[in-house]
């Protein structure tokens, strides 16, 4: 293997392999700080070693097992945990643990639950997860949560810390403590999954790592909890899968919905997810990842833009104003809203939601403005919002769009 050849292979082993190896090297060592040293280290020895020896077999164990060897060799010579030196020795001396009786065997799902801990603050939760997960920079997770940077440093330092001292263990929550951190694991997942499928930052609109990633995440709890949510978070992450490769064209430009090509969208993810929603109305318990599932659903089941229900989609943003009453999902329903009543109605309430001043730094509510504003010919008032949308805007598929409608409208 050439050099070059070897620096690919092991860059889409650090790609595929990271967040895994991190989660299963917190799990048995026991804490954040150790097993992100321990992964750096792996990751060193691997760049040494395997343009020589080749790729191992199993990348994955190999990492593992030199990352764990290579924190137990370091305490040693630190002589940090003289005291434990028994327990250390034990834990060299077993690669493998015997597999776990418990349902849920995926070491990030499990860790995505420590993470996930009442005794940890819901936002910090999240950021954490996000951080140790997902692998998000501190910065995608600010722009994700709509907060500066510095505070969510500060949340995910003041996680660990309090894990640390309170002794939090990295265990799998017994079934009955499993509904109540459902929440929280379910939208760290679509956090995962929206960062895949409308990327804040970077070259590309869409990270199909990210998504992969959040998609067998929403597998796993869908099978392991047979909750309309959790099967409506997965309904409504295989319905954005299924036409995410036709939101650019072959030069990453956007293409919006309606001129998608609808033929290549990928049926067989379509009719998965649309049983997935059935059985997720069949419940009793109907909350916004479902009632999202089922607005998706109809966009992916109309054979053309015109065939969208319209009247269907804003009655289901209604329902699910009421149960997730978020500035978002107001933007989304006004955004409907303007496809059912037309832009007049569409820009009257999208000004309502940036009134409230919670998206003032929201880049999309200042592009649907504009958009309304250029269907009803306010010219002038477009090229205000297109020029604010374009100020709050770092995604340079996002930002070429933008620009490109400006540029028509200016041309005018």
């Amino acid at each position: 293997m050439n050099r070059s050849d070897a620096s690919a292979a092991f860059e889409a082993v650090y790609r595929s392999e990271k967040r895994r190896v991190l989660a299963t090297l917190i799990r048995l060592l026991g804490g954040f700080e150790a097993a992100e040293e321990a992964l750096q280290e792996a990751f060193t020895a691997a760049a040494e070693r395997w343009p020589r020896d080749g790729i191992p077999q199993n990348p994955y164990a190999w990492l593992v097992s030199t990352g764990r060897f290579k924190a137990i060799d370091r305490w040693r010579k630190q002589a940090r945990l003289a005291a434990a030196l028994p327990e250390l020795a034990a834990l060299a001396d077993e690669l493998y643990e015997p597999a776990m009786p418990e349902d849920i065997s995926d070491d990030e799902l499990r860790l995505i639950f420590t993470c996930c801990h009442p005794a940890l603050a819901a936002d910090a939760r999240i950021a954490l997860t996000l951080r140790e997960i997902a692998g998000l920079t501190t910065e995608e997770i600010a722009r994700a949560y709509l907060a500066p940077a510095p505070t969510i440093a500060q949340r995910i330092v003041r996680a660990k810390t309090k894990i640390r001292e309170e002794a939090i263990p990295y265990e799998v929550p017994s079934r009955a403590q499993l509904p109540e951190r459902l929440e929280s694991v379910l939208r760290v997942i679509y956090v995962i999954f929206n960062e895949g499928y409308a990327a804040t930052d970077g070259p590309a609109l869409t990270r199909a790592d990210l998504c992969a990633e959040a998609i067998r995440l929403g597998r796993l709890m869908a099978g392991l909890l047979k909750e309309p949510e959790a099967m409506g978070l997965l309904a409504l992450m295989l319905l954005h899968e299924a036409r995410r490769h036709t939101r650019t064209d072959s030069s990453g430009d956007i293409i919006l919905l309606e001129d998608q090509d609808r033929s290549l969208w990928d049926r067989a993810l379509i009719n998965e997810a649309s049983k997935l929603v059935e059985r997720a109305f069949a419940g009793r318990n109907i909350g916004p990842y479902v009632l999202q599932a089922a607005i998706a659903a109809v966009h992916a089941n109309a054979l053309t833009t015109l065939d969208t229900d319209w009247t269907q989609i804003v009655a289901l943003y209604d329902v699910l104003l009421r149960v997730d009453p978020s500035p978002v999902v107001a933007l989304n329903r006004a955004a409907a809203l303007s496809k059912r009543d037309g832009p007049k109605a569409g820009l009257a309430a999208i000004e309502l939601v940036i009134q409230q001043g919670s998206l003032e730094n929201y880049p999309l509510a200042y592009a649907a403005r504009a958009d309304m504003q250029r269907q009803l010919g306010l010219i002038e008032a477009a090229i205000r919002s297109y020029q604010r949308a374009i100020t709050l805007t770092r995604q340079p598929a996002e930002l070429r769009f933008l620009k490109a409608r400006l540029s028509g409208l200016t041309l005018q």
